[in-house]
């Protein structure tokens, strides 16, 4: 690949970054903001929770195609179109997509229609998919390539600091309080969520006006030659195909408001067993194709590297177990055993949980600024406790009640335990955070009250540097195909569609309950632990020694 432009420098990159970074923020804000809206949903349009948990599926799908689109356009056309467009008009175009899907969601608030609501949310995302792909390589761009990461890194942490403030701030502007009464969530209308996205939708154009009138900014646009491979192209059109027919049905299934038990078990049955299709097919195809492109792999492009498909598969369990925890959240602290609070009381708990997941990446990203060996074992300790302040700073400022969060700091220590021993090594790091998550898991399920809430809140502690981690093993000795490797891992963002569905479904399994459904992203941790284990002996037998420290985070 051979960059057309030359890196920005000085006045050029402190007017461009604090433009970049809104970008950052707004994935954080609005993906972390859809924790308080799931319940909301539920409530206002009665549904149960595997219906609720539609709006995690319209989001994240939209990640999956917008990405398919791009690959395939290259795939098919040898046409790289980020490359055409350059970096800075991407994102602008990502912007207007995401306004877009403001505009329809207001319109579909207005039509009292969930399924439109579900629509907006997958354009917002779909232009979500385009920044995304297009805001990191334009960090890096932004100044000397030496100091690329600690721009990716600042993006980040924006992005962490957007997902800890989101529930809150959607919370307020649905409720008006993050500690509404029942009686206050019974009567409330959908008039806020029309001038919430009204915000949000001038938000995003004010940012893309900010992008396109910039003369600071570079175009970004570069020379690629899109490499070709039919044959994964093939396979990933095919497994489309097959999850849109597994889930069409299952969609059209939130429109069922039978209150016959009869007819709702058997709804139940065909919701689980489509949904479980969806599961094992994504799992499988990837596995089939991983055995042909390992035995020929000419054609498959990236997808002849089993660190890669492995990779994928383990993006697609880390996205998620991410977002399933905290999407159920909500409906598990409804239950008495966990303080039977209402749905406008969750928004402190989802901000915790996404608060953590910044805990983590602050920590993970101290020795990229290359502090001493002292100073850095400071920073280590110092970094996460105030990150943790700031989480506390933002639910106090809010008005919320955190005095039962502060036990909470023993699980920021046990986090920091494990950032010490495991040194940076990411295939180390990411088994050891794997394991102590689905411990976490495990506890949660086996107890109740805050030693409970905390397991499943811990979560977002051990998220937290999964994504650098995977993203590096699953790219390293990839060459020319590194770049369509990465296309392929921003695909599997798809786990965020798929997985809470699932767990919402079992959720309403009354044998299985809420509770128990957590059994499901404690699975998703041991594959990751697996994965950290095997990816490391795969890298050993091409000759590579992957035990290098790790940048950035997702």
């Amino acid at each position: 690949m051979k960059e057309a432009g030359q890196p920005a420098t000085g006045n050029s990159v402190k007017g461009a970054l604090p433009i970049l970074v809104t970008v950052f923020f707004f994935w954080g804000f609005i993906a972390a903001g859809n924790g308080v809206f799931i319940p909301f949903c539920k409530h206002y349009f009665h549904l149960d929770q595997f219906q609720s948990q539609l709006i995690d599926f319209a989001f994240y799908l939209a990640y999956y195609l917008g990405a398919l689109a791009l690959y395939a356009v290259a795939s098919v056309a040898r046409i790289d179109l980020i490359a055409k467009w350059g970096y800075k008009n991407s994102i602008v175009y990502g912007l207007l997509f995401s306004a877009i899907g403001a505009v329809v969601m207001i319109l579909a608030v207005n039509a009292n229609t969930f399924a439109g609501m579900l629509a907006g949310l997958f354009a917002v995302a779909l232009g979500f998919s385009l920044q995304q792909t297009a805001a990191n390589p334009f960090a890096a761009l932004l100044g000397t390539p030496e100091t690329g990461a600690h721009r990716i890194t600042l993006g980040g942490g924006i992005n962490s600091f957007g997902t800890a403030i989101g529930p809150i701030v959607v919370a307020l502007a649905l409720f008006g309080t993050t500690v509404a009464a029942d009686e206050q969530i019974q009567s409330l209308g959908l008039d806020k969520v029309t001038i919430l996205y009204a915000c949000v939708g001038a938000l995003f154009l004010l940012a893309a006006s900010l992008f396109f009138f910039s003369r600071k900014l570079p175009a970004g646009k570069y020379e690629a030659d899109a490499e070709s491979s039919p044959k994964a192209l093939r396979t990933l059109l095919f497994m489309t195909l097959c999850l849109a027919a597994v889930f069409i049905p299952v969609f059209n299934s939130y429109r069922n408001q039978s209150t016959d038990t009869a007819v709702i078990a058997e709804l139940q049955t065909e919701r689980f067993l489509w949904l479980l299709a969806g599961l094992v097919l994504t799992v499988g195809i990837l596995l089939v194709a991983l055995s042909r492109a390992t035995r020929k792999p000419e054609e498959w492009g990236a997808m002849q590297y089993p660190q890669l498909v492995l990779g994928m598969l383990a993006i697609f369990a880390y996205v998620g177990v991410e977002v399933t925890i905290q999407s159920n959240l909500g409906e598990l602290l409804g239950q008495e055993a966990f303080g039977g609070y209402s749905s406008s009381q969750v928004a402190p708990f989802i901000s915790l949980y996404w608060g953590s997941l910044m805990i983590g990446r602050w920590a993970g990203s101290i020795k990229i600024f290359e502090p001493g060996a002292t100073l850095r074992t400071v920073l280590v300790v110092f970094v996460p406790v105030a990150a943790f302040g700031v989480v506390l700073g933002v639910n106090a400022v809010a008005g919320n009640d955190i005095s039962s969060f502060y036990g909470y700091i023993i699980c920021v220590f046990i986090q920091l335990i494990a950032f010490y021993l495991t040194k940076d090594k990411p295939a180390t790091t990411l088994m050891a955070f794997a394991m102590l998550g689905m411990a976490a898991m495990l506890l949660g399920i086996f107890t109740t009250g805050q030693v409970a809430i905390y397991s499943f809140l811990s979560g977002g502690l051990f998220c937290s540097i999964m994504w650098p981690c995977i993203f590096v093993l699953a790219i390293a000795g990839l060459g020319k195909y590194t770049s369509q490797g990465s296309a392929f891992l921003i695909m599997m963002i798809l786990g965020g569609a798929i997985i809470p569905p699932i767990q919402g479904k079992l959720a309403d399994i009354a044998a299985i309950g809420i509770h128990k459904s957590y059994w499901l992203p404690a699975a998703g941790f041991a594959y990751l632990a697996w994965f950290g284990f095997a990816v490391r002996r795969i890298l050993q037998k091409q000759g590579i020694d992957y035990d290098a420290s790790i940048d950035g985070g997702h």
